[in-house]
């Protein structure tokens, strides 16, 4: 059976390569998306992609993946810092999630320095640029295969 993984892309990711490109690169969030889609292909994978600036539409999605997901990959942006609402709903559905940062945010302002989402993931990817992502799905999909293997299943 493919893993299924959703990719979350929250506020301001869709200006991706406009955007401060000092700290958040030249990639297009359709070359991320593009890019991820092959790689899960590739190691038998299925990702949906979801972008967006609002809160509740990410929290939906979360819900909704309950019912089809094995994973999420997030990159929460600024929601990171102050999203309880996000923070909860990713510890609802109890599923293996991988936060994802394109720049260091443990080198920037000190704001950035906090996550409310930590806590309720299995890891956080943070400085890789759009490297991060695949990191994070490889990351992703090996604790997806382990959990497998330790139920008894195969990989």
């Amino acid at each position: 059976m493919a893993y299924r993984i959703l990719l979350i892309h929250g506020p301001n990711l869709n200006l991706l390569g406009d955007r401060e490109p000092a700290y958040y690169g030249n990639v297009k969030l359709e070359e991320i998306n593009a890019r991820m889609e092959r790689l899960a292909g590739e190691r038998g994978a299925e990702v949906r992609t979801l972008q967006s600036n609002s809160e509740g539409a990410l929290i939906d999605a979360i819900h909704d993946a309950r019912l089809w997901a094995d994973g999420i990959v997030i990159n929460p942006g600024a929601y990171t810092h102050y999203s309880y609402a996000l923070r909860d709903a990713l510890a609802a559905v109890r599923l293996p999630a991988v936060e994802v940062h394109l720049s260091n945010v443990h080198a920037r302002e000190e704001f950035r320095r906090i996550s409310v989402i930590a806590p309720v993931v299995t890891g956080t990817v943070a400085g890789l640029g759009w490297r991060g992502y695949v990191a994070a799905l490889d990351a992703l999909l090996g604790l997806l295969a382990d959990r497998r293997e330790g139920e008894g299943g195969q990989s």
